[in-house]
């Protein structure tokens, strides 16, 4: 079961890019399972959380740049959309060492919010559906809750049908 937890008792990355910015957020917090290993979905289900609310942050190669992409935990990321989104063919799936030290995360872990680095962000555009969604919160077991619009804006991020259903 999920436990909410105040806006001001996490203190990740991700958290004190969203307090610094004053964008409102809830703080979302869970028993992550070590044995589990499809992040997103066990979130939604800790979390009581319809599954096409919980994004999912991966990271990609397009061109010569990693990018964001964020989709829901219920599908897949389309790596041609990805790359047409962006001007480009093709896109591969980046190496997760390689994620993990550019965002500053780990996997499973990974937020688009305070990224060691930044990167181009694409948000799937179904997240701007809903007056809320849930994203990483920087770890494992830790989930914030915001405004698709804020999380866009925070990030720099554009929007484009990046999500494929599973």
């Amino acid at each position: 079961m999920a436990k909410k937890t105040s806006s001001t008792s996490a203190g990740t990355l991700a958290t004190v890019a969203l307090k610094a910015a004053g964008v409102p957020f809830t703080a979302h917090s869970y028993t992550h399972d070590p044995e589990n290993t499809n992040f997103g979905l066990e979130a939604a289900t800790l979390m009581g959380v319809a599954p096409e609310r919980v994004f999912k942050t991966l990271m990609a190669e397009v061109g010569d740049s990693l990018v964001v992409a964020v989709v829901p935990v219920n599908g897949s990321l389309d790596l041609k959309a990805l790359a047409q989104a962006l001007g480009h063919k093709k896109a591969a799936m980046a190496d997760p060492a390689t994620a993990q030290r550019r965002s500053g995360y780990v996997l499973g872990g990974i937020s688009p919010l305070g990224q060691r680095h930044h990167s181009p962000t694409i948000v799937d555009e179904s997240a701007l559906q809903y007056a809320t969604i849930y994203v990483s919160g920087g770890r494992r077991g830790f989930d914030v809750e915001l405004s698709p619009t804020c999380l866009i804006t925070l990030t720099q991020a554009i929007t484009a049908k990046i999500g494929h259903p599973v």
